[in-house]
């Protein structure tokens, strides 16, 4: 069976790019099964958002961290079933 990780990725995104361009922090926790899931579902949730493509999206640091680490209240409700009944 494959357990799903808790990520937490933080970087700099490129903001208002025709306009007044600035680069903006961010930080956004995802589950995923590994280092790559984690970060192609952050640049899609990132470019859904706020509209920034992929090469305006610069990642410094990916590290994997404990469901109870995690700020987000959603991703810890996830990592916290047991099961789900649909």
């Amino acid at each position: 069976m494959v357990e799903v990780k808790t990520f937490r990725i933080e970087g700099l995104m490129l903001i208002s790019v025709d306009r007044l361009p600035r680069w903006q922090k961010f930080t956004i926790e995802v589950r995923a099964l590994n280092k790559d899931h984690a970060l192609d579902l952050a640049f899609s949730l990132l470019g859904s958002r706020h509209k920034v493509k992929r090469a305006n999206i610069k990642v410094v640091k990916v590290k994997e961290i404990s469901p109870e680490e995690a700020l987000d209240r959603r991703i810890k409700d996830l990592a916290s079933l047991t099961r789900m009944v649909i």
